[in-house]
């Protein structure tokens, strides 16, 4: 089969592989469409597998990473169709599935309390090997495949992994209704805008955008009640102008940008500041991937139509052989003009 492997910095090649031969636990999915993610574009640019959570880090053992120099077939956003799978998996053949693309033991006691996202040995297919969605098919645990009724766009369905994170952060507030809350977002990138789609399912009425370069910020303002530049703007008084001086209820930190985390903060410096955090009663909370609830609640909302004008989430569309000139160099080249680009193996693509 066709498969886009990264061998080393801006080194990805579309190569002929062996198909997969799954497991008995295990469903052979033929790819329809996954997307290039900001960690995949990173590892094209470093040149490097490095873990990217923090429990891997500490792991005594490797968590199932290829030797350096070995390739490996990336993407962990992708959605596809069953080709076969056990008799008692409940999958059947052509069946569309969503793919829950990660690593967990199942066995220590932050998997047992349902935290899998926390698992020390957690890890995603595509990133930490085991064949990714750069590819014609991928062999995936039948417990990871979320079953899609016929009616959903399979075009858009891969959206659901990004979707999730967001989903995950969100849920994580606690709040039992959204409708009223006033919320900032810090970064219009593809996670910023995934969380306003998120938000705007929940029933959230009021979003702000904070993202300072001009083309994220004019895709922001299509979905965003305000968009505010960072760099020329006070975010936090603009917030609270816009909410009779109340201010936001709650700040999502999309970007990791020391910056737009101050604005965050009433423009304090992000470094635990407890004037702000006493007389606000402020929560702090982080949050890492999703876990089983988030990702099955998440599919449940997609299926359902909860998420609206996700079409706009997609800037570019791209066959597998051109995965290298119009999917990586293209985002390294001109970044802030994308959120997703989608990328499919599907030969009818090239007809």
């Amino acid at each position: 089969m066709k498969a886009a492997q990264f061998f080393t910095a801006r080194d990805i090649r579309v190569v002929d592989i062996a198909s997969p031969t799954p497991n008995e636990n295990e469903a052979l999915i033929a790819i329809e469409w996954c997307g290039i993610c900001g960690s995949d574009l990173h590892e094209y640019l470093a040149g490097k597998l490095l873990p990217p959570y923090r429990h891997t880090l500490t792991l005594s053992r490797p968590l199932r990473c290829p030797k350096k120099g070995s390739p490996l077939t990336m993407s962990h956003e992708f959605c596809g169709r069953v080709i076969n799978a056990p008799p008692t998996s409940g999958l059947s053949n052509g069946q569309a599935v969503m793919v829950d693309p990660r690593f967990y033991c199942g066995k220590c006691s932050r998997c047992a309390a349902s935290h899998t996202h926390d698992c020390p040995s957690m890890g995603l297919k595509g990133f930490h090997g085991g064949g990714g969605g750069f590819s014609e098919m991928v062999a995936v645990e039948t417990r990871h495949c979320y079953p899609l009724p016929d009616s959903v766009d399979l075009s858009l369905a891969a959206l659901i992994e990004p979707l999730a994170v967001a989903w995950h952060a969100v849920t994580l507030c606690g709040m039992e209704d959204w409708s009223s809350k006033a919320v900032l977002i810090l970064g219009g990138g593809p996670i910023g805008i995934a969380h306003t789609s998120a938000l705007r399912a929940l029933g959230c009425r009021n979003i702000f955008i904070s993202e300072p370069t001009s083309t994220r910020a004019a895709q922001s303002r299509k979905i965003a009640d305000h968009v505010f530049n960072p760099v020329s703007e006070n975010v936090a008084e603009l917030c609270g102008e816009l909410t009779s001086g109340e201010g936001v209820d709650v700040v999502f930190d999309c970007a990791g940008v020391q910056k737009g985390m101050d604005a965050g903060f009433d423009g304090a410096p992000m470094v635990v500041p407890f004037l702000q955090l006493l007389s606000k009663e402020i929560s702090l909370k982080a949050s890492i991937t999703y876990n089983e609830r988030a990702f099955r609640e998440t599919v449940d909302a997609f299926a359902a139509g909860r998420f609206k004008g996700l079409e706009g989430m997609v800037t570019s569309r791209i066959h597998i052989n051109a995965i290298v000139e119009n999917g990586f160099e293209e985002l390294v080249i001109n970044k802030d003009h994308h959120i997703k680009i989608m990328v499919t193996p599907q030969r009818s693509w090239l007809e």
